[in-house]
């Protein structure tokens, strides 16, 4: 009889979730490995059969109280054996005690609902490359870098559930990555990233507290990509947000919803414009 476990992956085993994401279409960040195992070391997890990967899922903790969901696929020759159920027991039981969030595709909502998930929203993604001029304003861009990095940490607590230092420091300096900051009169106003992907690249945060900071920024981190398309996960209970990636030219290809086991967290949603990646929340 065939032995299957479910074993913590260790980073070198994650490149099996993004090489098994990108199958599934979800055009994972190249280097998303780096920060991913270093939010929750032990939040990855993979079930072999006989030693072989065939399921995977993500159940990463934050702070004491919240955890997300994702990476839950299964391969397609062992899906319906239930394997991937068990991998999914497992990553609630991780997360036990806690309100669990996660980003579903349409097809498995009606399944996340029967396990007691609520949509709180949808997160729409955009792609292309931003059309038109930024607005003129006295906003200064910089390399994130030049801001302390407390300074960030703070900011980016506003539009996240809890505080993930050890995600952040290597979300903005992970080798192909650029995050750049939107600074008024030396206050912090925004801050985004962008990241090569297996398509294109993807942005994610992007944080603004208007939507002429968020084009601002959106198009210099665009630029830095010479003419590639970007891809934003962009939630559209931010209607200004969605707007703005309208009036940019850019395209929706995908859709998703944002589901929490309970109330859906307290954070700064106007100057959400694009979630940090769907995968980690």
């Amino acid at each position: 009889m065939a032995e299957y476990e479910i074993t913590t992956a260790g980073i070198r085993e994650m490149t099996t979730f993004l090489e098994w994401a990108a199958d599934e279409q979800w055009n994972p960040g190249k280097m998303d490995h780096l920060a991913f195992h270093a939010a929750d070391p032990h939040g990855f997890l993979l079930g072999k059969l006989d030693e072989e990967p065939v399921a995977t899922v993500s159940a990463v903790r934050y702070g004491t109280d919240f955890g997300f969901i994702g990476f839950y696929i299964a391969r397609p020759p062992f899906r319906g054996q239930g394997y991937g159920i068990q991998a999914w027991q497992a990553a609630m039981q991780h997360l036990y005690g806690r309100n669990v969030g996660l980003d579903g595709v349409v097809d498995q909502q009606d399944n996340y609902r029967k396990s007691g998930f609520r949509t709180a929203w949808n997160h729409v993604r955009y792609a292309g490359v931003p059309e038109g001029e930024a607005p003129s304003g006295d906003i200064t861009v910089a390399d994130a870098g030049t801001v302390p990095f407390g300074m960030l940490a703070s900011y980016d607590r506003r539009f996240f559930p809890a505080r993930r230092d050890a995600f952040l420091s290597l979300w903005v300096g992970a080798p192909g990555h650029t995050a750049l900051v939107a600074l008024q009169d030396g206050e912090l106003k925004g801050f985004g990233v962008v990241r090569p992907a297996r398509s294109g690249a993807r942005v994610g945060p992007l944080y603004a507290e208007t939507d002429d900071i968020a084009h601002i920024l959106l198009n210099s981190l665009s630029a830095t990509q010479r003419g590639a398309p970007v891809a934003l996960d962009v939630p559209d209970a931010n209607v200004p947000a969605i707007r703005l990636m309208e009036r940019l030219g850019l395209e929706p290809t995908f859709e998703c919803a944002r589901m929490y086991t309970r109330d859906a967290p307290d954070i700064d949603m106007a100057g959400l414009f694009a979630a940090t990646t769907i995968e980690l929340g």
